[in-house]
């Protein structure tokens, strides 16, 4: 039979031992406790009481933040081993007295809280303060970090490659959840994928890339197929219309998000080239003259970051493929704009008004993508711009200016080289 059974702390009557807790706040710091059950539970304590003239009052300086797990520890070297994991009651209480069990060398105690904290679930918060309680307590902790130890590479991919499925899925939404889980499992493979600030998980290798190339091709062929079935819808003013074929070209949106984390959005501008005067028939037929402004807009949207990818130099693309994005929805920029600003004046919060951040985003792409064109290619586009009744928007004056300054160069060192051909042909 355990005689340690049969104390309880602060029992004056049977102790022969004082713990003191020194701190600064005042709080009750003599408990008194039992030699037998501090000697047999702590290492620490048998070690002061192993001198042939022990004290009979041990004095152990903690700190305010910390007295409270003090008392808890000294109150738990009372309990039997088997009820020591029943006795944690949250994340704080058992990471501090983790801390304090391992500095008085209680073993029980220690791997009590271990287990605990290795099996229930964290808060942000705790999860910070358990990884700096572990980094002071070495190899012992290491089970409870567990759960956040770095994935090995075969295991990331083989997640982000079925978050990616997940993500590029164009059937219906999975029912009772609708498109949450889809939008959850964008939401990971971008933050997967990092950004500027963070590290990204996995590595666009050859396999990841293929996989991505299908789930591109998936959601282009849906948002073709959707767009393409519009014209046969015989109300186009119906909802649910528009908001399948919205889904579509959000998706769309969203893979113009992570394609350039890692350097795919090429794959994305020659599908859009391709597909862009297709698009444009269906979406500047008749029928969808007074609806579908949501539509418009968002292929406003996607179209200026294929715009700004190109034009800034981000993706590399022929001059022909250059000339055929310009002159395919530089018309359709011109012309929905006042559109957009005519309804929205007449309703109130209307969401599709072309803002002014948007606006410039988009000037400042088609100017740098015409000033990268052949000379008489921006001669057209800037020849047709000039002819139209929609001058003022997009305003390319600054791409004029420097084409004329180009061409007047051009001129100038073209005569200038004539002249040098003469002068050497007369003084031979």
């Amino acid at each position: 039979m355990d005689e340690t059974k049969s104390y309880k702390l602060g029992d004056r009557i049977t102790s022969d031992i004082i713990v003191r807790l020194r701190n600064k706040e005042g709080r009750p710091e003599v408990f008194h406790s039992h030699s037998v059950v501090l000697k047999k539970n702590s290492k620490y304590f048998a070690d002061r009481l192993s001198h042939p003239n022990p004290s009979t009052c041990i004095a152990v300086q903690c700190s305010d933040s910390d007295y409270e797990y003090h008392v808890a520890f000294l109150r738990r070297l009372y309990l039997p081993v088997d009820s020591l994991l029943d006795s944690w009651d949250s994340v704080q209480s058992a990471v501090g007295v983790l801390l304090v069990a391992a500095a008085f060398c209680c073993e029980e105690i220690t791997q009590s809280c271990i287990q605990y904290l290795e099996a229930v679930p964290w808060e942000d918060k705790e999860e910070e303060e358990i990884i700096k309680a572990v980094s002071k307590l070495g190899p012992i902790a290491m089970p409870i970090l567990a759960r956040i130890q770095p994935v090995d590479l075969s295991a990331t991919r083989n997640v982000f490659i079925s978050a990616i499925r997940f993500a590029t899925s164009t059937g219906r939404p999975c029912p009772p959840f609708g498109d949450e889980l889809k939008t959850s499992a964008q939401e990971q493979v971008e933050y997967m994928l990092g950004d500027d600030e963070d590290t990204a998980l996995v590595t666009a290798d050859d396999e990841v890339k293929s996989e991505i190339r299908i789930g591109l091709s998936k959601i282009c062929f849906s948002f073709e197929e959707d767009l393409s079935s519009l014209l046969l819808e015989s109300d186009l003013s119906c909802e649910a219309a528009e908001n399948k074929i919205m889904q579509s070209l959000s998706d769309l949106e969203w893979m113009c998000t992570i394609l350039p984390k890692i350097d795919m959005m090429k794959d994305f501008v020659a599908n859009w080239v391709d597909t862009s005067v297709n698009v444009l028939r269906v979406v500047e037929d008749k029928k969808l003259d007074s609806v579908m402004w949501g539509l418009k807009f968002k292929l406003i949207e996607v179209t200026t970051k294929v715009l700004e990818a190109v034009g800034y130099g981000n993706v590399i693309f022929p001059a022909p493929g250059r000339v055929l994005l310009l002159k395919t929805w530089l018309p359709y920029v011109r012309k929905i704009k006042p559109l957009l600003d005519s309804v929205g004046s007449e309703e109130m919060g209307y969401p599709y008004k072309m803002g002014e951040d948007l606006c410039q985003s988009i000037e400042g792409a088609l100017v740098s993508l015409i000033l990268a064109l052949p000379s008489n290619d921006q001669a057209d586009i800037l020849a047709d711009w000039m002819n139209t009744e929609q001058v003022r928007y997009p305003d390319l004056s600054e791409a004029f200016e420097v084409w004329c300054y180009r061409t007047k160069s051009a001129k100038r060192r073209l005569v200038e080289g004539v002249d040098r051909v003469d002068n050497a042909t007369v003084s031979l």
